[in-house]
């Protein structure tokens, strides 16, 4: 296949520090940027000219500053080297040829950089053709609904609200152009920093090439060498940026409704929590809490009294949280509208009208939210919903942006946006329009919050959207296949740097049955992100909808999930301090093992928790494949070996949960809410296995920002296991006093009864240890640093 236009030979060359410039004797110019050893930016003008240099996505304190390189000139090619790569530049047409220092092939391109016309609105479609070798899987590209391993398909990145989407629906809320790749054992990424509406062709169209291509703007390209893929997405997160840590809270269980009203329903749906015993620790309100559907009001009639009603929640327990939608109701008594009308805050056509749209208000104007003085003003706007009512947080629906009634669900193509000082139209600014209103939103809800975090939930957003907000999967149906999406969707956005995000539990279109529900609480236990949220036109989603039955067991799993909660709060710290996705899918545990590569069902919550959903009615058991090592059944703690398929058996009262043998899993006593009452021990459960292995338990006051300034611990907690001894050593690093003073230890896969327990070499008397079906308990009154055990 001929493009239209592509690059000729090589007629100049010049090397920067950490930068490397090609141009073609046809105008094309080709920038390379040596961020680090293994990350790499390629820009391309096909007229000499570069657009400025700006990006949302790119997170300004990022840790890539740029490094030395060498350029050694060869006969047909120009080989640009780092202490991980070879890069070799076809000096006839500016193809690339990525190599490991030791001379494996990485990446070719096939025709490489290549552009059209547009001729409809100017500029350039710039396109990128590679190489797609046989064996060279791909994964990622945020919430697609589709096979984990994205071989054989395509995508198309566009914001679009597609309610009750189903499996292979593209394009779709949300908008991350990035994807990593396995070839080999060896793993890379590619992120496509260019905010037109994109096309990736995963050796769909062409068995044997991948192409990706953007409607306008630069071709603007990252490069990222793991050679391990979660190195990889560890690299693209800490490029377009991480969270901060939200409140513990934040990590419970929340309920959600379209609509929970008036507020005597509230209040009734609170009661029934606490009276039940399910823990929560928020209450949603979704768009009918309004004014006739008017941001930042409340309906005097539903809510009479909202600061009263919140009061009475938090005397509960319960955070609120409170939906915010971009649509601003046409209306001049209405200030919000007509204070953005009079500084000229919303985006206008391109003949100077306002952009209108219908959404839930009826005719609405839309803020301007690329322009920064936008985003300022609507912060601001959240000082009467949290300072004044005491909302929690907040939710961001609708915001691809959504319209009702209009061609292609969205605004018109000549929409202008200010972009932060770079005009543009919404060709350019759509996908970004829903991660810069969650940024505003941000920046309000922290402002008002303080000294609390903030915490946000949004449906739209962009690459580096995970630095303002939470994210669900949107609006779902209630079917064993959207469960099924539920899990792969979940765990591509984790792969894409996007870890805090979740589901509607149970879907939100239709009623689940109760297997469905319960299933669908076993799964989202381990998401980082548990709330479930219905539309309600089907009958009633709360715990207690479905049965006795299917009740006692969601109970079960959500004060599971409790317990769980210092090791998912851990887990989230790695996740802001390396990048490290929340969920793995075991192909990312173990990219070597080919039989990882395919499978999308069982994944990983953190360094030592392996999840498999029951995904089929009726079920009663399912193949599962346990990646290397050993795993003990968190049911029954029978120890299982890795690297092979198991048909395992799980009635609706349990679900396929593995522990890593050799993990030290720290657990919370029960509780009702995050903050009920004074956690005054923390379990340990030990997974015995032979051999060393390590551990690590964060924690600090779960809220507040004193963990910035030293109070909070970074243990690291190690098992060493040798003939007959096993030793526990905790190190500390941090000034935080924690709540608890004891410790109990629960020691699993035990042959025998210890002999002797010795801890900071004070010998544990025997009543104090229990030994009973392979479990050893221990109680210890203060904090230890090394325990001997002689089994």
């Amino acid at each position: 296949m001929k493009p239209e236009f592509s690059p000729d030979k090589i007629s100049k060359n010049t090397c920067h520090p950490n930068m490397a410039e090609f141009s073609s004797e046809n105008g094309v110019v080709m920038r390379i940027y040596f961020l680090s050893n293994t990350l790499l930016r390629f820009r391309y003008t096909t007229d000499g000219n570069f657009e400025k240099d700006f990006s949302y996505a790119i997170d300004t304190n990022h840790l890539f500053h740029g490094i030395t390189y060498a350029c050694i000139e060869q006969d047909a090619f120009f080989e640009l080297q780092t202490n991980a790569l070879k890069l070799e530049i076809n000096k006839s047409d500016l193809r690339l040829h990525i190599k490991t220092k030791e001379g494996e092939t990485v990446l070719n391109d096939e025709l490489g950089f290549h552009w059209s016309k547009n001729q409809t609105y100017g500029g350039n479609t710039v396109m990128m053709n590679k190489l797609a070798p046989s064996g060279e899987y791909y994964y990622g590209m945020g919430d697609k609904p589709s096979q984990p391993n994205l071989r054989g398909r395509k995508f198309v990145n566009w914001a679009m609200d597609e309610y009750g989407f189903m499996r292979e629906t593209d394009p779709l809320y949300k908008c991350i152009p990035f994807y990593t790749a396995v070839v080999h054992g060896k793993s890379y990424g590619i992120f496509l920093d260019n905010t037109y509406k994109s096309h990736f062709d995963f050796a769909c169209n062409r068995h044997d090439v991948v192409s990706f291509n953007a409607e306008g703007g630069e071709m603007n390209y990252y490069f990222i060498y793991g050679p391990e893929m979660i190195d990889v997405t560890r690299q693209y997160t800490k490029l377009t940026g991480v969270p901060e840590l939200p409140p513990l809270w934040a990590l419970g269980y929340h309920q959600c409704k379209w609509s929970y009203f008036p507020e005597a329903q509230v209040k009734e749906i609170a009661n029934e929590f606490r009276r039940l015993d399910l823990p929560c620790d928020a209450i949603y309100f979704d768009i009918d809490y309004m004014d006739g559907f008017r941001c930042f009001t409340f309906d005097e009639v539903k809510f009479p009294d909202p600061k009263g009603l919140v009061s009475h929640l938090a005397t509960l327990g319960f955070k609120t949280v409170a939906i915010i939608d971009p649509g601003i109701k046409i209306d001049e008594n209405y200030s919000v509208y007509t204070e953005a009308l009079s500084n000229d805050y919303f985006c206008r056509r391109s003949d100077g009208s306002y952009i209108e749209g219908k959404v839930w208000p009826g005719d609405c104007n839309f803020p301007d939210f690329t322009k920064p003085e936008v985003r300022s003003w609507w912060a601001n706007l959240f000082q009467y919903l949290i300072e004044e009512v005491g909302i929690n947080g907040i939710w961001n629906d609708m915001n691809e942006p959504a319209l009702f009634e209009a061609e292609g669900k969205t605004f018109p193509m000549d929409v202008h946006h200010d972009y932060d000082g770079h005009p543009c139209d919404h060709r350019k600014a759509h996908n970004v329009y829903g991660m810069q209103m969650t940024r505003a939103s941000y920046e309000g809800v922290k402002k008002f919050i303080a000294p609390n975090r903030p915490f946000l939930i949004t449906r739209a957003t962009y690459s580096g959207g995970q630095r303002f907000s939470s994210a669900w999967t949107g609006d779902n149906i209630a079917t064993w296949e959207h469960l099924w999406l539920a899990n792969v969707q979940c765990q591509r956005l984790c792969l894409s740097g996007f870890s805090f995000c979740g589901s509607d539990i149970g879907g939100f279109i239709d009623q689940p049955p109760p297997e469905l529900y319960v299933r669908w609480i076993q799964l989202a236990v381990f998401h980082p992100f548990f709330r479930t949220h219905s539309s309600g036109d089907h009958g009633d989603q709360e715990p207690w909808s479905f049965g006795e039955e299917a009740l006692n067991i969601v109970r079960k799993f959500i004060k599971l999930r409790y317990a769980f909660l210092p090791y998912i709060y851990t887990t989230f710290y790695q996740y802001v301090k390396s990048g490290t996705p929340m969920l793995r899918p075991i192909c990312m545990y173990d990219q070597h093992d080919a039989d990882t590569l395919f499978r999308g069902d069982e994944t990983l919550m953190g360094d030592h928790i392996l999840v498999c959903p029951i995904l089929e009615e009726k079920s009663t058991g399912r193949y599962i494949y346990l990646p290397k090592g050993s795993w003990y059944s968190y049911w029954d703690d029978m120890l299982l070996e890795g690297g092979k398929e198991h048909f395992l058996i799980y009635g609706l009262e349990t679900s396929p949960i593995f522990i890593k043998a050799g993990a030290i899993i720290p657990n919370f006593p029960s509780m009702s809410y995050v903050g009920e009452k004074a956690i005054n021990e923390i379990s340990l459960h030990i997974y015995f296995t032979s051999g060393t292995t390590t551990s690590f338990l964060y924690e600090d006051a779960g809220d507040g920002y004193d963990y910035e300034t030293g109070a909070n611990n970074e243990k690291t907690l190690t098992q060493i296991s040798e003939a007959n001894t096993m030793t526990i050593l905790q190190e500390t690093i941090g000034q935080f006093s924690p709540e608890y003073k004891t410790y109990h230890l629960i020691v699993h896969g035990l042959h025998k009864k210890c002999n002797r327990i010795i801890v900071d070499g004070s010998e544990i008397l025997e009543d104090k240890m229990h030994f009973e079906n392979g479990k050893l308990s221990i109680t210890v009154f203060e904090s230890f640093r090394r325990l001997e055990a002689e089994i």
